[in-house]
């Protein structure tokens, strides 16, 4: 292309510090260095992970920011070194890599790679420390999950950049590079429910529905959705939920409660609320003998979890996941072509689109809880 090696001038959302309405400016975009990309985002997707460090409560503040993770694009330009994507290229950018050389990469048990492993806290870029973006009067603007997608260009490690099949229409399969697989993978990859069996989902935002939809597509029975918001239970039944427990509504623990629903406990549970709390009703549910508890949630730094031995020695099992356990650029490719095939369903987690620069609207609706995935079309 002809502006590949050239700076390129582009609008992007810029968060000049927390919680305050990203600003839509001019910022210069550096072209891709050794084993980068430079992107064209097409369409890109508000993540409940934006709208936590544009608020920066509780965690180091990185200010200017260019944040957004979730998105869809086209390959402009490649650095040097970089033999697997070329321009034209449709890719979906991920929060996390796969350099495919270290020992998680080239272990069929792991996807947190050693080099490219989600860094909330790194604003440049890991090869030179540099940033890769200069607002007016040429400051440094930092980037954000080394993906920084509210931007109508970006730079990006080429580990973190997933090539699926041109296709695809981004502006559905863009939801794909962080929450709907976190949670789907979560289920299908993880938990592995058996046909026939019951689940228990606690929590049920994006991530939440969308591990319930791989309980419904591996054909699970009975779908148990968990939730402080009983107003959440009716979009749920899209998602394959036929019971909804509010643990308000109870004056013992949700966990017996479920035992006592499913005559001894739940087969599956995935847990995506980050709670504690949650987590240890999500394991204490499951069924002696057999249960698997799955934790996808991210809990705060001071958190603990705790439950007795003899829940392990009677034979339940608690499991962790990171981002479903796919491996970006090996695995995602695959999940666009479940959508294509129609095997999997996206539409129903899109529940707004707004254009680029109305991008506020899209954190209001996700803090006012409306939204569950608001696309930011970057071309209107």
């Amino acid at each position: 292309m002809a502006t590949a090696g050239k700076v390129i001038k582009c609008k992007a959302a810029v968060a000049w510090e927390a919680g305050k309405p990203l600003s839509i400016e001019e910022v210069e975009v550096a072209p891709p260095q050794a084993m980068e990309v430079r992107l064209k985002i097409l369409y890109t997707a508000l993540c409940h992970t934006d709208v936590y460090f544009w608020e920066a409560k509780g965690q180091t503040p990185v200010f200017p920011r260019i944040f957004g993770h979730e998105a869809g694009g086209i390959v402009e330009s490649v650095g040097e070194g970089v033999t697997e994507l070329s321009p034209g290229d449709h890719v979906l950018p991920v929060f996390t890599g796969e350099c495919g050389d270290c020992r998680h990469c080239l272990s069929e048990e792991s996807n947190l790679c050693d080099l490219l492993r989600i860094n909330t806290d790194r604003g440049a870029m890991i090869g030179d420390g540099q940033t890769r973006f200069t607002a007016r009067g040429g400051q440094p603007v930092y980037h954000f999950l080394g993906t920084s997608t509210f931007s109508e260009y970006t730079v990006v490690h080429v580990g973190c950049v997933a090539k699926i099949h041109p296709a695809a229409p981004l502006d559905k399969v863009c939801v794909l590079s962080c929450g709907i697989s976190t949670g789907f993978g979560a289920t299908v990859n993880v938990a592995k429910p058996p046909k026939g069996c019951t689940v228990a989902i606690f929590g049920l935002g994006a991530v939440g529905l969308a591990a319930m939809e791989g309980a419904r597509i591996s054909g699970a029975s009975r779908i148990i959705g968990v939730d402080l918001n009983p107003a959440k239970f009716e979009q749920a039944k899209k998602f394959g939920c036929t019971d909804f427990v509010n643990p308000k509504d109870y004056d013992k623990p949700v966990q017996q409660v479920i035992i006592e629903m499913t005559n001894g406990g739940v087969d599956r549970s995935v847990e995506c609320t980050g709670n504690a709390a949650a987590m240890i009703s999500a394991f204490e549910c499951v069924h002696d003998g057999w249960g698997v508890a799955v934790l996808v949630g991210v809990a705060g730094k001071d958190a603990a979890f705790k439950t007795h031995p003899t829940n392990f020695l009677n034979e339940r099992t608690l499991r962790g996941t990171f981002f479903g356990n796919y491996k970006p650029r090996t695995d995602l490719p695959g999940v666009v072509e479940m959508y294509m095939n129609k095997e999997l369903e996206l539409e129903k987690f899109i529940t707004h689109s707004v254009p680029f620069s109305e991008i506020n609207t899209a954190f209001d609706l996700m803090l006012s809880g409306e939204s569950l995935r608001c696309i930011i079309r970057m071309e209107d």
